[in-house]
């Protein structure tokens, strides 16, 4: 693990809002600036929290009126000696790319996951190859896919890049930004415009309109330092791994986060990490949910000798009894390879037990694991499922 702190890459410069101007002038600075996101301060200059230009975007706030307090939000800080790996952890269960660095309350700078990413290249692990890291089989889309069906991907499996394919060979990629550009965008200037009350149905146009190409990809092979200098060259957040021009992963910075997170010390055993957005859980819930983790380990802890389930919760909504929807991704990386698992329901608790029961079925088809087949029986009991499915 790197012997680096955050004392050695963040960053002292910064920009700064008020809490009560206008979201107008964020996005004023965000054209100008490019800064990954602002400082909010209030009144007195005292450090409130942050804001990022997706969330005003993505918002159905007008921005000329809207005050920048509506839509700031609270993020962990850190300190000049914190670890890689520590800070990793906190930008994935925070989900922010960029977090403060303060001293005895003082706000002295922000660090990004391009800082820890890149510190952490430099060294050995820079290395390693792209397939140690990336997601392997990502999800695609033909051409011809309606940026509809696009948009229920994103939606549904907690992703905001999709590759985009013609019989099989890569030909782009859309990813949020794209529908930041060529959906939403579009939509609000109906809204407030010359062309308000025209119907225009956007979501039926083919991913082929709105794709990015040609699409930046590396290798299978290709090693994680000159991953990560394309990815800063282009100014992108992912990358598509291609064999003979076809798809066969993707590595995103959260992909490189995760890898660093679980460089603090040498794992022993499985671990769980929940990042969750707008979901609200009590303790018993929580209770519930690290039980079932705990079952989980113990069945595959000599199978897969260590590693780090990544639980990523999000809610989209309630329904007439206050019961939320919850969307959970799973991702398992450990010594003997990655896994996933996601499932969409009402509340937490069984969501997440739905997400496990398809992660665990993924860990049981992997032809490359001897597992035990007292884990096979009990789990085929349990499910009901058909041997012959698996």
């Amino acid at each position: 693990m790197s012997s680096h702190t955050i004392k050695d890459v963040f960053s002292g410069k910064f920009l700064c809002v008020y809490e009560d101007d206008r979201l107008s002038r964020c996005l004023s600075l965000f054209k100008k600036e490019m800064p990954p996101v602002l400082a909010v301060i209030d009144s007195e200059g005292k450090y409130r929290g942050v804001i990022a230009r997706r969330s005003i975007v993505r918002s159905r706030f007008d921005p000329s009126i809207t005050k920048v307090k509506t839509l700031m939000r609270s993020v962990p800080s850190v300190t000049l000696n914190d670890s890689f790996g520590k800070v990793a952890r906190l930008m994935i269960e925070s989900r922010s790319r960029q977090l403060p660095v303060s001293s005895e309350n003082e706000l002295l700078g922000f660090v990004t996951d391009e800082d820890i990413i890149h510190g952490t290249v430099t060294e050995k692990w820079g290395n390693v190859k792209v397939e140690e890291i990336m997601t392997k089989e990502p999800f695609v889309v033909e051409k011809d896919e309606s940026v509809g069906v696009v948009l229920n991907l994103f939606r549904e499996q907690d992703i905001s890049h999709v590759p985009v394919v013609n019989n099989g060979k890569l030909v782009g990629i859309v990813s949020i930004h794209d529908f930041i550009e060529h959906i939403f965008q579009p939509r609000q200037r109906q809204k407030v415009g010359e062309r308000v009350g025209k119907k225009v149905r956007l979501l039926n146009v083919p991913a082929k309109g709105i794709m990015t190409k040609p699409v930046i990809t590396v290798l299978p092979e290709t090693k994680l330092i000159d991953a990560e200098k394309k990815m800063h060259e282009f100014d992108i957040s992912s990358l598509i791994v291609v064999r003979k021009g076809r798809p066969v992963g993707i590595v995103t910075k959260r992909d490189f986060l995760e890898s660093i997170a679980q460089m603090e010390e040498p794992l022993r055993r499985l671990t769980v990490q929940f990042s969750t957005k707008d979901v609200e859980m009590d303790n018993m819930q929580t209770g519930f949910m690290v039980g079932d983790f705990d079952s989980f380990a113990r069945r595959y802890q000599k199978t897969l000798e260590a590693g780090t389930l990544f639980v990523y919760m999000k809610t989209h909504g309630t329904n007439y009894t206050g019961e939320q929807l919850i969307h959970c991704r799973l991702q398992l990386r450990t010594a003997k390879g990655s896994f996933f698992g996601s499932s969409e329901g009402w509340g937490p608790q069984q969501t997440f037990r739905i997400a496990l029961d398809r992660l665990e079925r993924q860990i049981l088809k992997s032809k490359d694991l001897e597992y035990d087949q007292k884990s096979v029986r009990t789990y085929l009991r349990r499910t009901q499922f058909p041997l012959t499915e698996l």
